[in-house]
């Protein structure tokens, strides 16, 4: 089993195809496999694709104490850098796309490019009254979701997050039987993560000084208050390109990959 040894913890990772490295890095929750509908769509026949678990998901190891989101941000750095070579294409979605753009923001020069889909950077909006008021209903989610893990009941929080956070009403029962599995053993390290008090903030100033090509996406199907996030990326990078996925919602990649990867595949060899 490939593991990678960084900042005291060990990461699974796995690589597939040749070219340019790309590195895909997934959101709570969820583990690398996330990201294997996009792989079989074909994208590792254009890129070197190394998908990875983040440190507490699924196969990596899992850390005791309070994690921050800069170890998960240095732990990309060490991928990159140990696996690339750099720079490197990567690709993030929700608090993935976070950690990738905290990174960009401190070592712009590790990007080949970047792809975000719907990082929930809370704090940037935190002054539009509109989307805060969009956010309510999500807010309140959120929290029966955490107090449900602080009891012990991962599979009613993992069901609540994926039906009234992430992917819709009635979604739960669609996942297959080792998806569930999945965000029910994952449950405590995104609680771990909400117990970080920086893991939705960003050095929007650091981040504008990143040249590398951007690409913002979402879909149709997502609470409207990500467009005011990815608005407020693009005031900081002039330089991204947005592309919305029509019918997909939060997880692209994995509901959606014939039309994410025709997007993120256009994009990479259309610079």
């Amino acid at each position: 089993m490939p593991l990678l040894r960084t900042g005291g913890v060990a990461l699974y990772y796995e690589v597939v195809g040749e070219g340019e490295p790309l590195v895909f890095v997934h959101g709570s929750w969820t583990d690398h496999t996330s990201w294997q509908p996009a792989i079989e769509a074909d994208i590792r026949a254009s890129f070197q694709v190394i998908s990875y678990d983040r440190r507490g998901h699924s196969r990596s190891e899992v850390v005791a104490g309070q994690g921050r989101r800069r170890q998960d941000e240095d732990d990309l750095q060490a991928l990159i850098e140990q696996l690339g070579p750099a720079p490197a294409h990567v690709a993030g979605n929700s608090f993935g796309a976070i950690i990738t753009l905290g990174l960009a923001a401190r070592r712009p020069d590790l990007f080949r490019s970047i792809t975000v889909h719907e990082p929930p950077l809370l704090t940037i909006v935190a002054d539009n009254p509109d989307a805060l008021e969009e956010l309510r209903p999500t807010g309140a989610s959120i929290d029966a979701a955490l107090a449900l893990i602080r009891q012990g009941e991962n599979q009613r929080a993992a069901r609540l997050f994926v039906e009234e956070v992430a992917l819709g009403p009635g979604m739960w029962d669609q996942l297959p039987g080792p998806v569930q599995d999945t965000f029910v053993r994952n449950a405590p390290t995104w609680l771990d993560e909400q117990s970080d008090p920086g893991w939705a903030t960003l050095d929007i100033d650091g981040l504008s000084r990143c040249t590398a090509p951007v690409l913002l996406t979402r879909g149709t199907t997502s609470p409207a208050w990500f467009t005011t996030v990815l608005d407020r990326l693009a005031e900081a990078l002039p330089q991204a390109q947005r592309h919305t996925i029509e019918g997909a919602g939060h997880m692209p990649h994995a509901t959606h990959p014939q039309e994410y990867v025709a997007v993120l595949t256009r994009f990479l060899q259309g610079r």
